[in-house]
């Protein structure tokens, strides 16, 4: 967990993915993330947690449905939500925190 604190605790914003393999809705959004973190450049971070690696991390958060995203900045989380998103809403979402 420590290296999560790590991840997180930064000035910028980090959109993290919380994602299976195996699930088709997860797999969906991987290009979708990838426009986003094209789009946003270095003024944001976009990462992406496989909860079957991270299964602990994921109890902690109580991630429940996949997709998950939720958006960090300074360690506090300030958004969180489950689902399908497009890459505007996500882009726009990270342009909040910036």
């Amino acid at each position: 967990m420590s290296k999560f604190g790590e991840l997180i605790d930064v000035e910028v914003p980090v959109l993290l993915e919380f994602f299976t393999q195996w699930d088709e809705t997860s797999n969906s959004m991987h290009p979708v993330l990838k426009d986003v973190a094209a789009a946003i450049g270095d003024k944001a971070k976009v990462i992406k947690i496989d909860v079957d690696k991270n299964n602990d991390l994921a109890e902690a958060l109580r991630i429940k449905g996949l997709p998950t995203f939720i958006i960090y900045k300074d360690g506090e989380m300030k958004w969180r939500q489950s689902g399908v998103e497009d890459a505007n809403t996500l882009i726009g979402r990270i342009q909040e925190y910036i």
